[in-house]
């Protein structure tokens, strides 16, 4: 089960990557095929609302075959298929499809992981585990920065996705042989009321709108709009929007560790989220109310956002509190759908959006509400770190 966690988190590696690298390839994809940062926008989107549709079968493929199976077939075929796509596109609407193709691919990933902690591990360390993880795979935010660059200037940056494309072919056989099904517990029944009796549960609906936007700015700043804005605003080149994606997704992986255990110190999940989003909300209106902010200031800012916007696993966690074991799989999968789902909304609409006002402040104010109503409805959840 170690070395398929491992192969496991490698894959994450490569799901974290698919998310974040187009705004280092912004400019060349500008250059070379007539992609604007709204086309990049729309096709990240698609990448998150193909992710977000598929963990409903993705779910129930989970307790019924395991993460096994599920896991290596659609990263080959949607991950392996996706990056070749993508390396050959000659227009905008290629980097769509490959985009979709991708989330198909990448969509399984997180999931088997969480799928497995949660039947084989204690549910109080479920947090712990669900974060170290993330953080581990966040790596591929930081390869999807200078390392990319670096790897475009030598072999532009069809060839570089290509070699992409064939790692995440060998990734993906390796699943296939070491991952291992956890036994099945209470029985063999896949049913049980699935999704359905999860969503009448009001514990869940409460948890629903954070859930919906607690990981929507990070992976839409850091995805997209991180590129665009610097290059726009500050005039940065491809190198400077390489350092600062790094820069981000260094944030992002200490906040994802930092999140981990403060359930099991501070004995809430419920206020931790809080006060992280609220944290994360406060540098979105530092961007969203002060437009004329420095090149340094707003590095901080998104630094910021970067590492208290990594609450994802907590709020995993706190959902999955109230789901029976034998729904596992849809339990953690549901709560991914949520997360992923928002990102992939707000990624196309912020991009209407953008091309509708033509500024990012526009962009930054949409985060900065949706935030506000999400803790607002959250803040009458009920707290749980069973």
């Amino acid at each position: 089960m170690q070395v398929g966690i491992i192969v496991l988190c490698v894959a994450y590696v490569l799901s974290q990557f698919f998310r974040s690298f187009l705004a280092v390839l912004s400019s060349v994809l500008a250059n070379d095929i007539g992609a604007e940062p709204d086309d990049l926008a729309y096709a990240l989107g698609l990448l998150f609302i193909v992710f977000a549709v598929m963990q409903i079968p993705v779910g129930w493929a989970l307790d019924r075959f395991g993460p096994r199976i599920v896991s290596s077939v659609l990263l080959l075929i949607g991950g392996g298929g996706g990056a070749f796509l993508f390396a050959s596109a000659q227009n905008p609407s290629h980097i769509n499809l490959s985009m979709a193709l991708l989330g198909v691919g990448c969509s399984p990933i997180l999931m088997a992981s969480y799928y497995i902690f949660a039947r084989n591990y204690s549910p109080q360390i479920f947090a712990t585990l669900a974060a170290t993880f993330l953080g581990i795979g966040s790596l591929g935010t930081l390869i999807g920065a200078s390392p990319l660059t670096y790897f475009v200037g030598i072999l532009g940056w069809r060839d570089a996705v290509e070699l992409i494309g064939i790692f995440t072919i060998l990734i993906s056989a390796f699943l296939l042989f070491t991952v291992k099904n956890p036994a099945k517990k209470n029985g063999n029944s896949v049913s049980a009321g699935g999704f359905w009796s999860i969503l009448k549960s009001r514990d869940i609906l409460l948890i629903a709108p954070i859930a919906i936007i607690c990981y929507a700015p990070v992976a839409g700043l850091r995805g997209i709009w991180l590129g665009p804005y610097f290059e726009q605003k500050f005039e940065a080149s491809i190198d400077e929007i390489g350092t600062i994606g790094l820069i981000m997704s260094l944030g992002m992986i200490l906040g994802t560790f930092f999140y981990g255990p403060l359930d099991r110190i501070f004995k809430t999940r419920k206020w931790i989220v809080l006060f992280g989003n609220s944290i994360c909300l406060l540098s979105i209106a530092s961007l969203t109310f002060s437009p004329e902010v420095s090149y340094n200031f707003a590095i901080v800012s998104f630094t910021v956002i970067g590492f208290f916007g990594m609450s994802f696993p907590m709020v995993v966690a706190h959902g999955r509190s109230f789901v029976p074991i034998e729904l596992s799989g849809r339990g953690v999968t549901l709560m991914n759908l949520f997360a992923i789902g928002g990102v992939g909304i707000l990624q196309t609409v912020t991009g209407a959006v953008f091309d509708w006002a033509g500024d990012f402040e526009s962009v930054f104010s949409m985060y900065f509400i949706l935030i506000l109503i999400g803790l607002a409805v959250y803040l009458w959840s009920k707290d749980n770190t069973s």
